[in-house]
């Protein structure tokens, strides 16, 4: 095996581990959310596991296939085309793990200080719960 055949394959092997860490770390958020789902004690928390653990998923999958896509255009292709296209790959990448975060957090990134000043507060929000100290929704995104 020359060089480029070994990248190929390590390509390879590194964008199916993003793939597999996408689909195995989805299944595992399903199950622990029938599993939730399936306990009285656990249901109403299970929904908001099922999307935080699917996201992060995802996030963890897509930074894999980011790997990938450095590897292939450092390594194998370094021409100008082929790194605006891993420019544009790791901008669209980048939007799509931040809509994630933002989703999966319900504040804005900038917004974090808020919820850890909060904390230990009666009006704070609820750890992945979405709810504050009463039980009230909590609002999203302020």
């Amino acid at each position: 095996m020359d060089f480029e055949q070994v990248i190929a394959v390590v390509i390879r092997v590194v964008e199916a581990a993003g793939a597999a860490i996408m689909v195995l770390g989805g299944a595992a958020a399903v199950i622990a959310a029938v599993l939730a789902v399936l306990r009285a004690d656990t249901r109403p928390g299970a929904y908001t596991g099922l999307r935080r653990n699917l996201g992060r998923a995802i996030l963890l999958g897509l930074e894999v296939l980011i790997i990938a896509d450095i590897i292939r255009t450092i390594l194998v292709d370094p021409t100008p085309q082929s790194v605006l296209v891993l420019g544009a790959i790791v901008v669209i990448r980048v939007l799509l793990s931040f809509s994630l975060e933002v989703e999966m957090d319900g504040v804005w990134p900038w917004s974090r200080w808020r919820l850890a000043a909060g904390k230990g507060t009666a009006t704070a929000t609820s750890a992945g719960t979405g709810t504050d100290a009463g039980g009230a929704a909590a609002h999203p995104l302020s």
